[in-house]
């Protein structure tokens, strides 16, 4: 597997590259990494070429979603489905609505762009939310944290909670499937629910006993979910 950078502008980003067949962005959240996907990348890459990203610094949602669009167009990727985690998810967001004729499906697993809270009460829920039912994870969340740094962790934290993605919603068409865990502390599952509702081609599933970092406090039931989503034919396809 080999890891490779894009720049544009004054950002990098970090992907890499594995599987083959239909492929799947993966896009990190909020002080995250490629590292938070070690559970699922395997599975999705027995059926799909995965592209896990990195976003380097304290870059802001939309100008996250800009940098992507840019390495899609540079890398003339086919349509792709891209699933995206908390922050990420918000990001895949704006990647749909910008790029609608590079996403095939969009996969939102405890998104924020609902999560509307003082960023310094979403800092207090990070460590609670970050802590899954795999001890062994904590210490990826602490190193990734500690990289990642407070400066720019405060910096994206206010960048999402201002960013308001209500007038977005209703111009994504693309089928979605928003997942999420029954025990979210940071993003609570009813804004599962309503980012759903909102969507004009999406459907909620919910993963019991997963807390916010769902793909990794339930790798099986999520991977089972994510594989049968991309599974099911799109329109006009047999």
């Amino acid at each position: 597997m080999i890891t490779e950078t894009f720049s544009s502008g004054t950002r990098t980003l970090r992907y890499t590259r594995q599987g083959a067949g239909p492929p799947i962005i993966l896009i990190h959240g909020l002080s995250g990494s490629g590292r938070w996907w070690r559970f699922n990348a395997p599975a999705l890459a027995a059926s799909h070429e995965v592209l896990t990203l990195e976003l380097l610094g304290g870059v802001g949602v939309q100008e996250a979603a800009r940098l992507i669009g840019a390495w899609m167009e540079q890398l003339d990727l086919p349509p792709c489905a891209v699933l995206g985690h908390s922050m990420g998810g918000q990001i895949a967001l704006y990647v749909a609505a910008a790029s609608p004729q590079r996403v095939s499906r969009l996969i939102l697993a405890c998104a924020s762009g609902l999560l509307h809270a003082a960023w310094w009460k979403v800092a207090l829920n990070l460590p609670r939310a970050g802590f899954s039912g795999r001890p062994r994870f904590m210490p990826v969340v602490l190193r990734d944290s500690l990289r990642t740094g407070l400066p720019n962790l405060y910096r994206s934290a206010r960048d999402l909670l201002r960013d308001d993605v209500e007038a977005l919603l209703p111009t994504i068409q693309v089928p979605t499937l928003v997942i999420w865990g029954s025990r979210d502390p940071l993003v609570p599952p009813h804004l599962g629910q309503l980012l759903a509702q909102r969507l004009p081609n999406a459907r909620y599933t919910e993963i019991a006993h997963a807390g916010h970092v769902v793909m990794v406090d339930q790798p099986a039931a999520f991977n089972r979910a994510v594989i049968g989503f991309l599974a099911q034919p799109l329109a006009g396809e047999t």
